[in-house]
């Protein structure tokens, strides 16, 4: 397995997301040595051979590379939805809280946030909230979108079963169901269970690229060859067409050959920083048990700010994220050693300290 790069000394410990990652040297080298082509006319051999791989390691038949994540959601809901068409999903899913209200204005459809816990629901949360258009006076319900893992739910995995269950509900109904598998590969890792089996129940589904295995850019959006043919068109009219696009799929593919197992390691470091900040005087996991790379916690119970611990944090060097209520996000990604895990948590506890002196 190949080892992350060794931290260079007084860095700033970045866990404010895993975006954060950079290309490494073996993928910067992928990107240079890339044979390539016009993607539009189907002639960038790499960018054909990365749509390939995520389309055979999803179950998919086919798949589409796109600049971005939010493109991949966006793209899904205007394939899928029709003007009025009702999205339905849990209120922490990335679609309705974190892509500028795109899907209202894309494809001018609306969004339920329905129940949830740790951004999860049920086949009877679905039966409970959906809307056939018997009623004219009522939206049709016309996808059920599935984060995995839930990044506002604490990097929460769906269990297989619990993802055919939802798509249960939502198929009896006539509905389309889409998974943001932003972080699946995460899931994949945390879980044991083959991507293909998180995905044999939905229609459509990406993962990014640009997260935890440690691609500059992009996503990759897969589905039936009818559904990709339309997202290509999509793609054109959103103006996320390139040409010689095999230099950024390079790193894609070079990702999928050598990244995939270190997420195993980025696991390992979120629980040991969930140990560092158990230790410390009124902190609170939101979620004890840390199944992957994704870190919440609660800091009202020391009677501190999170801005103030987020700017107490940052004169130490450590970045972490500011988040909803009083609660901080913390992200471990390929960048970050578990020496600097050490580090932020001595950081944390350090900063607590301070605070609760003044």
């Amino acid at each position: 397995m190949p080892k992350p790069p060794a931290a260079p000394k007084n860095r700033i410990v970045d866990l404010y997301s895993d975006t954060q990652t950079k290309p490494s040297p073996g993928m910067r080298k992928a990107m240079a040595e890339a044979e390539v082509g016009d993607e539009q006319r189907g002639e960038d051999p790499t960018t054909n051979r990365l749509q390939e791989r995520v389309a055979e390691l999803l179950g998919k038949e086919a798949a589409v590379f796109l600049p971005s994540g939010t493109m991949c959601n966006q793209i899904a809901m205007l394939v899928h939805c029709r003007p009025g068409d009702e999205i339905m999903g849990s209120a922490e899913t990335h679609v309705f809280t974190s892509e500028g209200g795109g899907a209202s204005v894309l494809a001018r459809a609306q969004t339920l946030a329905i129940p949830s816990v740790q951004g999860m629901f049920t086949g009877k949360d679905v039966e409970a909230n959906v809307r056939t258009g018997d009623n004219r006076h009522n939206p049709i319900s016309r996808v059920v979108v599935i984060e995995q893992t839930v990044n506002r739910g604490g990097g929460a995995i769906w269990p297989t079963a619990q993802i055919k269950d939802v798509a249960t509900a939502a198929k009896k109904h006539g509905m389309i169901v889409h998974m943001d598998g932003a972080r699946i590969l995460n899931a994949v890792v945390g879980s044991g269970v083959p991507a293909k089996d998180m995905t044999a129940h939905v229609d459509t589904v990406w993962f990014d690229l640009s997260k935890g295995l440690g691609c500059p850019v992009g996503g990759v959006l897969a589905g039936s060859e009818a559904f990709i043919q339309e997202a290509w068109r999509w793609k054109h009219r959103l103006g996320g067409a390139m040409r010689q696009s095999g230099i950024i799929a390079a790193a894609g593919n070079y990702a999928l050959d050598h990244n995939i197992e270190l997420l195993a390691v980025d696991h390992r470091n979120a629980q040991r920083l969930g140990e560092h900040i158990t230790a410390i005087p009124g902190l609170k996991l939101y979620t004890p048990k840390i199944e992957c790379n994704i870190v919440f916690f609660d800091t009202a119970g020391a009677g501190v700010s999170t801005k103030a611990v987020y700017e107490e944090l940052l004169k130490r060097n450590v970045r972490m994220g500011l988040t909803y209520g009083s609660m901080i996000r913390a992200v471990t990604h390929y960048d970050v050693s578990r020496a600097d895990i050490d580090a932020a948590g001595k950081a944390l506890a350090d900063a607590v300290a301070a605070l609760t002196k003044k």
